[in-house]
């Protein structure tokens, strides 16, 4: 199990925080909301929540904080990948 953060880094601003934007994302939903936790992010701010495409989005600032608590880097073209993966293996842990 783990958490991943991409290295999107969009340009954005949302509400009055003009930054840079990257994607947290977890194996698991339970991982996703410990991790952002830990990281003072507000569950409230999941987007996509209960599906495999659950993350929260964050700022430089953040992502440099994520992975210094050990989140795994990942490009944002291996999100793809991953969120593919966790899809399959939801999928497969329903069925069983």
């Amino acid at each position: 199990m783990a958490t991943y953060v991409d290295d999107m880094r969009r340009q954005a601003t949302v509400g009055r925080c003009s930054a840079r934007w990257s994607h947290l994302i977890a194996d698991t939903t339970e991982e996703l909301l410990d991790f952002a936790k830990v990281l003072g992010l507000s569950p409230e701010w999941i987007q996509k929540s209960g599906t495999y495409r659950e993350h929260f989005d964050v700022t430089d600032g953040m992502r440099l904080r994520a992975l210094a608590y050990g989140a795994v880097p990942i490009t944002f073209q291996e999100l793809t990948a991953v969120t593919r993966r966790i899809r399959a293996e939801r999928r497969n842990a329903e069925s069983a």
